[in-house]
């Protein structure tokens, strides 16, 4: 329900906003909850409201590209440590170890520091930083289905690694990998506004949550409220998307039916 939640109004930020998001307004800054500005403007007087919901856009933007690049790379490579020879799947998880030795934020500013900070700059960042998590899941997934009845009935007649992989591995992973990209969209959502708040991140003008936590923090005293909206914000993205999880693990993993 939080997951439809930050999709529907990343959707409907599409195609109506109650005002421009980039809009500054000098005559309406810092004005609290009217009918006109329902959660009120900030310091250069645009209105709040209007950049949550397009940083929701921005934000889910991020996670999915992140997560997809993740996926894409760290799957197969989990898949050929399981299926290959001991030492080939020793030598990929050990250079998957080592890349997991680098947080996505200091990746992530590496990046930034070397290329320019962007919204680009962070997908990319949190990306790679997340690939070790989908490779390691998916070579133990890969491990239990090569150890199955069914994939050694298929190597004695004869079938391919590729096929092996194709027909048995893939089908019988997908659940893992899938409440893995869950998880590590709740991780994304929080790099990237991490990385916003740090300047490493979406650059101005665009809306971003962890923007909006940078720029409200001169003010924390005297409007909490600048600070409070996009804070909330994250934290009903992440949290929505570890619940969904943790639904979507009870749903993929046989082991916990009946409980």
């Amino acid at each position: 329900m939080l997951v439809g939640l930050v999709v529907l109004v990343a959707l409907v930020s599409f195609v109506w906003t109650p005002h421009d998001p980039l809009k500054v307004n000098a005559a309406v800054r810092l004005l609290g909850p009217t009918r006109e500005y329902w959660l009120g403007t900030d310091k250069f007087g645009r209105d709040v409201l209007s950049q949550i919901m397009v940083g929701a856009r921005t934000t889910l933007y991020v996670g999915v590209i992140a997560v997809g690049i993740a996926a894409v790379i760290g799957t197969p490579l989990g898949i050929l440590a399981g299926m290959t020879k001991k030492w080939v799947g020793e030598l990929v998880m050990r250079v998957n170890d080592l890349a997991l030795a680098f947080p996505a934020l200091l990746l992530a500013i590496m990046f930034g520091a070397v290329y320019g900070a962007s919204t680009v700059t962070a997908m990319i960042a949190i990306g790679i930083a997340t690939i070790p998590s989908f490779a390691r899941i998916a070579r133990s997934a890969t491990l239990q289905v090569m150890s199955t009845e069914y994939v050694l009935a298929a190597r004695a007649a004869g079938r391919s690694r590729r096929y092996t992989a194709r027909r048995h591995v893939v089908p019988n992973i997908a659940g893992l990998v899938i409440v893995q990209s869950s998880v590590s969209f709740a991780i994304a959502v929080l790099a990237e506004a991490a990385l916003s708040f740090l300047g490493f991140g979406t650059r101005p003008p665009t809306p971003s949550w962890g923007r909006m936590l940078q720029e409200s923090q001169e003010l924390l005293t005297v409007q909490p409220r600048l600070a409070l909206v996009p804070g909330l914000a994250i934290a009903v993205a992440v949290l929505g998307f570890n619940l969904l999880g943790d639904g979507l693990r009870d749903v993929f993993d046989p082991r916990l039916e009946g409980r």
